[in-house]
């Protein structure tokens, strides 16, 4: 019997239940200062001037930097990094001081109390599709050209018997995992010591070597726990640079830990986003044209483009295709990865869209898309490693009850309860990065396997224990995890849903090896085995076209006289390739079709256009979704998929595919129930009463 497949409970778990788990800011020192920022007011200016004598006046504070005082950092290119740089207020809310005191209270006052004269300039925060100065990216995350062409797409859309020419918009959201982002900071002589809540610490240490101008082997990053991050913490935040800045200026350990209302300005959001899709079928419903072309925004501070309109390449066959990415360059906090970015709000609207095609050609939802599955890739021509849609459309519908639905809208009632369903597909790209591990047997008899894999709630360190027990061929309870810190092997970060698939690698090498070598006799000095899968994933086929599949089903009830929309059921079939531990893969299956609902239903990040600022910024006003939002069921399967070709071990992500289809599965259960088709998330009330 293998440890990869089998439900075992993750190895932290303890830990985490009785609070000895520690995070980022719980680790103790002796001497502890506290920082605290102090935010732009306005969304676009200039800082003339902070009086830091009558701030440092104030009981407990020991430094006020600003960018008249604080030490120069050097270049990088993320040029959200450079905190305290420059004059130039780029958005609201944006850090242009730091105090630190001798407590967190004092702290926060004496930054709630610090006077700064800033020039305000006009600043524009509007999106908008006729917009004069929208402007073609060079790339969209992570690499892809912004724009592609295949055939003829006008001609065919003028020839298809039935056609759909509809604009879907999708809110900005922001990402808000419980632990906010956090860092504590100290500096041994000449050597940065920082716990700080990531997804991938050393790319943080390598940021921070460069900006304080450091060899790298002087800089530590630690994340042995972090309190998730959805996106938001792939990346060094400007809060670890300023508890680094902060505990340098004071000779002391500084401690910053972000407030909820922070997370609005420098934690990184989803982009809103405009899109129009274009669909030309047959009137067997056979696509002849998909034409997917979007708006986003991006700051001025850095330029960021999500991938919105990507998955319409690759996911139906069309004869002939056209995507477009637009930005507008906006005075607005940095918009950057969020859960499935680019995939959540693409996949809504093309899904949304193939709904409305399915009526308009009288044909069942879940047909019509088997009616336009390719072969191959239908960007690239490769074959897909594996390609189970059809499957897991299919066994969706027999868990669902999906046969004998009246495709008719508004039909069905129960009391004063429209019902409806809906259905849609998800796909996400199945990645493989390149990682180190090392491995090594200890006196006990115990293994203990080390790489700088994060685990960011999702059960990482279980799912490799997994996978080094198989390798070693030894118990999983023999096997000690050591991840989250930068001195150990390097590794990718936990995101785009590369992280087990890239990490597994790595670690069953690491024990293979160490295996092979004891088999031939373990060496009185015991023995030490690191390895790298550089050339292991440069040697992988680049003739495949990789990608995880998905079936999302939703069941709502629509209050008739509220228009209040609640979720009665929501399932998922997934063809993800092997699953390592299914206790974990069901609950990030289950995690991320929540954050759909509430991508659908209650997530939205308003924007008051008069001072650049979102003025929803705590969980008074932002609704995540909570267990009563949910719904009587929430329901996870997957395909015993056996993908060899994807990467040696079959492995492919699972962290974001689970909320790729579900915002356009619940919206298209909302025009079954009612009739009213609701095209700009998140479908409130009022949307699905007066339109």
């Amino acid at each position: 019997m293998t440890a990869i497949g089998t439900r075992i409970p993750r190895t932290e778990g303890p830990e985490k239940v009785t609070g000895a788990a520690r995070y980022a800011v719980e680790y103790p020192a002796a001497d502890m200062a506290y920082a605290w920022p102090v935010q732009a007011p306005v969304a676009r200016g200039t800082v003339r001037s902070i009086d830091t004598d009558a701030v440092r006046a104030m009981p407990g504070v020991l430094a006020v930097l600003w960018h008249g005082n604080a030490p120069r950092l050097a270049d990088v290119p993320d040029r959200e990094m450079l905190v305290l740089q420059s004059d130039q207020v780029a958005y609201h809310g944006q850090f242009v001081a730091v105090v630190v005191a001798d407590s967190l209270e004092a702290a926060r006052e004496a930054a709630n109390r610090t006077p700064v004269e800033i020039d305000e300039q006009p600043h524009d925060t509007e999106l908008r599709a006729g917009r004069d100065d929208l402007f073609t990216p060079e790339r969209v995350n992570p690499n892809h050209e912004p724009d592609t062409v295949q055939g003829d797409v006008e001609a065919e859309l003028a020839a298809s018997a039935v056609t759909v020419d509809v604009t879907y918009e999708t809110a900005a959201t922001h990402n808000n995992p419980m632990e906010p982002h956090a860092s504590t900071a100290r500096w041994d002589a000449d050597r940065l010591v920082v716990h700080d809540s990531n997804q991938g610490s050393t790319g943080v240490a390598q940021t921070l070597a460069t900006l304080f101008g450091l060899a790298p082997e002087q800089v530590r990053v630690v994340s042995t726990h972090v309190g998730g991050g959805f996106g938001a913490k792939g990346l060094p935040r400007p809060n670890v640079v300023l508890a680094a800045m902060g505990a340098r200026a004071v000779g002391r350990p500084v401690r910053l830990a972000l407030a909820r209302q922070h997370q609005f300005s420098v934690g990184g959001y989803r982009t809103p986003t405009i899109q129009r899709i274009r669909l030309g079928a047959g009137a067997d419903g056979v696509l002849r044209a998909l034409s997917h072309e979007v708006v986003e925004q991006t700051a001025t501070v850095r330029e960021f483009a999500e991938q919105t309109a990507v998955c319409s390449r690759m996911m139906y066959a069309a004869g002939s295709r056209r995507t477009a990415h637009k930005l507008a360059r906006l005075d607005v906090p940095m918009p950057s990865w969020m859960r499935a970015p680019g995939e959540a709000p693409g996949m809504y609207a093309l899904e949304s869209a193939l709904d409305e095609l399915a009526a308009a050609c009288g044909l069942d939802p879940i047909e019509l898309r088997v009616r336009n599955e390719p072969s191959v890739d239908p960007e690239s021509g490769h074959p897909f490693t594996s390609r189970n849609l059809v499957a897991c459309l299919r066994d969706g519908a027999d868990r669902f009850g999906w046969a004998g639905r009246d495709p008719r809208p508004g039909v069905r009632r129960d009391g004063r309860w429209l019902v409806g369903t809906g259905v849609a597909a998800a796909t996400y790209p199945a990645r493989t990065r390149p990682a180190s591990a090392a491995a090594r047997m200890l006196r006990d008899g115990r293994f203990q396997v080390e790489i700088n894999a994060t685990d960011i709630g999702t059960g990482a360190r279980t799912a490799l224990g997994q996978v080094a027990a198989d390798a070693l061929g030894v118990p999983p309870d023999r096997i000690e995890m050591c991840i989250g810190d930068s001195t150990l092997p390097p590794a990718s970060l936990a995101g785009g849903s590369m992280g087990t698939a890239s990490w597994s690698l790595a670690v069953d090498k690491a024990g293979r090896e160490l295996r092979s070598r004891m088999a031939a006799g373990v060496p009185e000095g015991g023995v030490d085995v690191r390895v790298d899968t550089e050339d292991d994933v440069a040697a992988l086929d680049r003739e495949w076209s990789r990608h995880a599949f998905g079936a999302h089903f939703a069941e709502v009830r629509v209050d008739a006289d509220t228009g209040e929309v609640r979720v009665s059921r929501l399932l998922g079939v997934y063809a993800v390739g092997r699953v390592v531990n299914p206790i974990t893969a069901r609950s990030q299956f289950l995690g991320g079709m929540t954050m759909g609902l509430g991508m659908a239903l209650t997530e939205e990040s308003t924007m008051d256009h008069r001072f650049g600022d979102y003025v929803n910024d705590d969980f008074a006003g932002y609704h995540v979704p909570a267990c009563a939002d949910v719904g009587t069921s929430i329901e996870a399967y997957w395909l015993a998929e056996r993908d060899p070709h994807v990467n040696p071990l079959g492995i492919k992500g699972i962290g974001e595919i689970g909320i790729v289809g579900v915002p356009a599965a619940i919206g298209n259960a909302v025009w079954h129930a009612t009739g009213v088709r609701v095209r700009d998330l998140p479908i409130r009330l009022d949307k699905v009463l007066f339109r």
